[in-house]
């Protein structure tokens, strides 16, 4: 390190041959082994996108969306029979008042607090 300048500015002017070779090496097999690193992460985000573009294109057929309706159309189907069964159960004045949902769950709150203070006195 504490060499004098003039054989500082040998060595970095002329560097050995085993350096630049390493050098040249370093600079060409860093870009080699780069290069099959990243094809593999490539791979695996193309196998990842692959499986979401299989599952799209599933979803995408009439087949699929047809199921899928049904199945909600049920689904929306039974929570709204719910809903109806609990607002028969509710007090209300007059007794077919149409109620939102949001609606039927705060009565239906306020009744099971009135109905727990009636046992309680």
């Amino acid at each position: 390190m504490n060499r004098p300048l003039s054989d500082q500015t040998d060595l970095d002017l002329n560097p050995s041959s085993s350096e630049t070779e390493s050098v040249l090496s370093d600079a060409r097999g860093g870009c080699m082994r780069d290069k099959p690193e990243e094809a593999e992460g490539k791979r695996g985000v193309q196998q990842t996108l692959s499986r979401e573009e299989k599952r799209r294109r599933r979803r995408a057929t009439a087949k699929y969306r047809t199921a899928h309706a049904t199945r909600e159309r049920i689904r929306v189907e039974a929570f709204n029979v719910a809903f109806a069964e609990l607002r028969k159960l509710l007090p209300t004045l007059p007794p077919d008042k149409k109620l939102s949902k949001i609606e039927i769950l705060r009565l239906a709150i306020c009744y099971i607090s009135y109905l727990n203070h009636v046992l309680d006195v």
